[in-house]
């Protein structure tokens, strides 16, 4: 499984710009529903959507995790070459200076700010700029309204996991390798691979509405506490993923959270209960749409969220995929 996940998370596709990895996703996941057990489809906002026929008498359930990230819009270029750029996503000024960025046509740039070793406050927005080694407007490889992702290689630091866009091409990654090992299920299932969840859970709200699902359950990540004088949060790497119960976008069904913990327990899986005060995930746009979907969320404990380098750890991912498994596998009591 770590190739798979050293593939989508190297792979460019900030919000809005989903196609590199949605090309491989559907790749991948097209032989498991060939033949008459399900189909793979595009909606118009661009969500993949991968459906497996159950075997009759379960639920309609959409499983959702979002292929985009965070990334930079060019705003300006000034007349030496540098380009002014705004965020796409939750950036921190803090996480980025000095970080390397990608453009879809395969331009790259350094992240520079005006005041480097000049100053020991925190930088500003409008003090950064992007180095692309141009020495005018017209020597720029990429322009006005050009977006940009970071770059960095996936790399193993023993049992943790380090690359640029853990959220979420990890949760993708648990989605997809569940589709790929589970046996059967009884259940009409949805992967829905989703768009821009990075500047509003767009893709997923556009995906539910059409999916009709009577469950849904969003797989992403989640912040930890278990580094030095870390905020307290009750969750660590290492220790199982983390079953939602809260965050600042969505309350967790009581039905669908007592599933998820009673499937862990069941299947001896370890698990961890989430409460994430600020963020949210595609569950908050699942369990709104239409007249209301009971929505959960299964996350995987992640350091250093929405900056260059989100670390995991590897035996809580494959715990995911367990769990998962063990939830699609079998009844759903709601």
């Amino acid at each position: 499984m770590k190739e798979l996940i050293k593939t989508l998370v190297e792979t460019y596709g900030p919000a809005g710009h989903e196609g590199a990895v949605r090309a491989l996703i559907s790749g991948m996941a097209q032989p498991k529903v060939s033949g008459g057990l399900g189909s793979v489809r595009v909606d118009n906002m661009g969500n993949l959507i991968v459906h497996r026929r159950g075997a009759g008498g379960g639920k309609r359930v959409m499983i959702a995790a979002h292929m985009d990230e965070i990334g930079l819009m060019v705003t300006h270029v000034d007349k030496n070459g540098f380009l002014r750029f705004g965020i796409v996503g939750g950036v921190m000024p803090l996480t980025v200076v000095g970080a390397r960025v990608l453009f879809a046509n395969g331009a790259m740039g350094v992240i520079g700010w005006e005041k480097w070793l000049q100053e020991s406050s925190l930088p500003k927005w409008e003090e950064l700029f992007l180095d692309v080694g141009a020495t005018s407007p017209e020597d720029a490889p990429v322009g006005v309204g050009d977006m940009g992702a970071f770059v960095r290689p996936f790399a193993e630091l023993g049992a943790r996991l380090v690359a640029k866009s853990m959220d979420d091409r990890i949760g993708c990654a648990v989605a997809l390798q569940t589709l790929l090992e589970l046996e059967g299920s009884p259940h009409d299932l949805y992967f829905v691979f989703t768009v821009q969840e990075e500047v509003g859970t767009r893709g997923a709200a556009v995906s539910a509405f059409g999916v009709e699902p009577e469950i849904g359950v969003a797989v992403d990540v989640t912040t930890v506490g278990d580094t030095p004088e870390a905020r307290p949060m009750n969750v660590s790497l290492g220790k199982g993923p983390a079953i939602k119960v809260m965050d600042s976008g969505m309350l967790a069904h009581p039905g669908v959270k007592d599933w998820m913990i009673r499937t862990a327990e069941e299947a001896q899986i370890p698990y961890q209960l989430e409460v994430l005060e600020r963020g949210g995930t595609d569950a908050r746009a699942m369990q709104t749409s239409r007249e209301g979907v009971p929505a959960g969320c299964l996350s995987v404990p992640c350091r250093y969220v929405h900056t260059p380098s989100e670390m995991v750890d590897y035996g809580d991912v494959l715990n995911a995929v367990k769990l998962l498994k063990a939830m699609l596998a079998g009844p759903i009591a709601v």
